[in-house]
């Protein structure tokens, strides 16, 4: 999951409050790890710092935090990229997030392998919903569509891994490099729907005032 960036440094690095474990991979061994990873880079000089867990404890704890932050007049949007565990009250929420995701069917499957939904109501396929107009594509990709509204540095998004690093999804606790992709990309879909939710929003605003009795008696004032 992914909302603003809390930095403004240029270099990833690894925080020294990750856990101390033994880089071996045991097939269907899970363990408990909490990593934190910070400066790594985004557009321009926007950072993300990444917290990335298997312990149920600290995932509540993010969870109450952006609790806290969705109490204001309007909600927070939660870009969708994870394999969540305990989150069924979270991800049925009705008013405080509304669920962005790229193409979720994928995500839908993920969630229903842990017995999991996030509230259908409440669940945004970006890819149905916004049409990059550089392409010619019938269903734009989540980098097309993340770099023509934020920034060109996410045109380049899918390429930071390649085939083999895919195999290691299931290695616990995961590379960092696969921690950073996955982050990288929920947050480009939570930017990218946030930018367009916030255009359309202004447009629709705009268009009801024109057709207001008062907006062109108003534009004539001014003109006077």
């Amino acid at each position: 999951m992914a909302e603003e960036p809390s930095a403004k440094c240029h270099h990833g690095e690894t925080s020294n409050k990750s856990s101390n474990l033994v880089d071996i991979h045991v097939p269907g061994k899970k363990h408990e790890y909490t990593k934190m990873l910070k400066r790594v880079e985004l557009h321009g000089k926007e950072t993300l710092e990444i917290v990335c867990t298997s312990i149920p404890d600290k995932a509540d704890e993010v969870m109450s935090k952006l609790r806290m932050k969705g109490g204001g007049l309007y909600p927070s949007f939660i870009g969708v990229d994870v394999e969540p565990k305990r989150l069924k009250d979270f991800l049925q929420e009705e008013k405080l997030y509304i669920f962005v995701g790229f193409n979720i069917g994928g995500d839908k499957r993920m969630l229903e392998k842990s017995g999991l939904e996030i509230n259908p109501n409440n669940f945004i396929d970006m890819q149905r919903k916004w049409k990059d107009p550089k392409t010619k594509k019938y269903y734009d990709s989540l980098a097309d569509v993340a770099g023509g509204v934020i920034h060109p540095f996410y045109e380049g998004m899918k390429k930071k891994i390649n085939r083999a690093d895919h195999k290691l999804w299931g290695t616990s606790p995961l590379p960092d490099n696969l921690i950073t992709y996955a982050v990288i990309d929920a947050y480009a879909t939570y930017k990218s729907w946030k930018t367009i939710d916030n255009i359309v929003t202004g447009w629709d605003i705009s268009k009801e005032q024109e057709a207001g009795p008062y907006y062109h008696y108003n534009f004539a004032d001014e003109d006077a």
